[in-house]
């Protein structure tokens, strides 16, 4: 079934969200690209969930996408279902209320750093590989690698990976700020999951915020967080008491500017 793809699990304040396609070092099709964003949807809304994981099962975190599930498209479906839809969960992940953190226990390669990109931070154990391969059999990162993973790392490691071909080891990636922390083999996801119990107990609604703000900043989003950030502190004043509750009784608010 699509849903078992991808999975949402809580472990107190931390969600857990595995891309369990081990078969396949958990390279991504449509079904998954789904799936995914239903356990991205699910993350969101659970109660109690301050930082959200995203890991690979199996020996591989994101092979990117999966080679066989596009080459047969027309170049309209090539487009739309897979460019702009990949495009649309990975903006999911990116702009998720939660901090996030990739656990990068396997390579990430194309599409599969592109997702690692999208998340806040990014854990990789020392024999991990990344790189953008994508312009060897012939297309371009289609999923936000010339665009994100610009504004995050600077164009020149992203030329270095999309045109020149190189690939990093987790030491290097580390130095070019591609990763936050390198680990042993078999230790990112504790690594993780210790650094995300850390900022569960910062201040959830103040977290929140400021990945708000950053990411205004950053040029992830603009127009939607600034409406966010402005909601929000409405909706914690009393004129919007007064209008809603006037609003139900028919009658004139009164307003206080509290």
């Amino acid at each position: 079934m699509a849903e078992h793809l991808v999975t949402f699990e809580q472990d107190g304040a931390i969600g857990i969200v595995t891309l369990r396609r081990p078969e396949k070092f958990n390279a991504l099709d449509i079904p998954m690209l789904r799936a995914l964003e239903t356990a991205l949807d699910e993350a969101e809304i659970a109660e109690g969930v301050r930082v959200v994981l995203v890991r690979g099962e199996g020996k591989g975190f994101c092979a990117g996408g999966d080679v066989e599930a596009w080459a047969q498209m027309s170049a309209a479906d090539f487009q739309v279902q897979w460019v702009r839809y990949g495009h649309r969960v990975f903006d999911r992940l990116a702009r998720l209320r939660q901090p996030t953190i990739a656990v990068l226990s396997g390579h990430a390669l194309g599409g599969g750093l592109e997702l690692a990109v999208a998340c806040d931070f990014r854990v990789a154990e020392t024999q991990v590989k990344l790189g953008f391969p994508e312009t060897s059999i012939g297309v371009v990162p289609g999923w936000s690698g010339t665009q994100r993973a610009v504004r995050r790392f600077g164009a020149q490691t992203v030329r270095r990976m999309a045109l020149g071909g190189e690939v990093f080891l987790a030491s290097d990636a580390l130095a070019l700020g591609i990763v936050d922390r390198v680990v042993e083999t078999g230790k990112a996801f504790d690594e993780a999951k210790a650094w995300a119990e850390k900022i569960a107990e910062r201040g959830p609604l103040a977290t929140e915020a400021a990945k708000l703000m950053i990411a205004v900043a950053e040029g992830e989003e603009s127009a939607a967080a600034t409406e966010a950030l402005a909601s929000g502190f409405i909706a914690l004043t009393g004129d919007l008491k007064a209008g809603v509750g006037a609003f139900k009784t028919k009658q004139k608010p009164a307003f206080s500017r509290s």
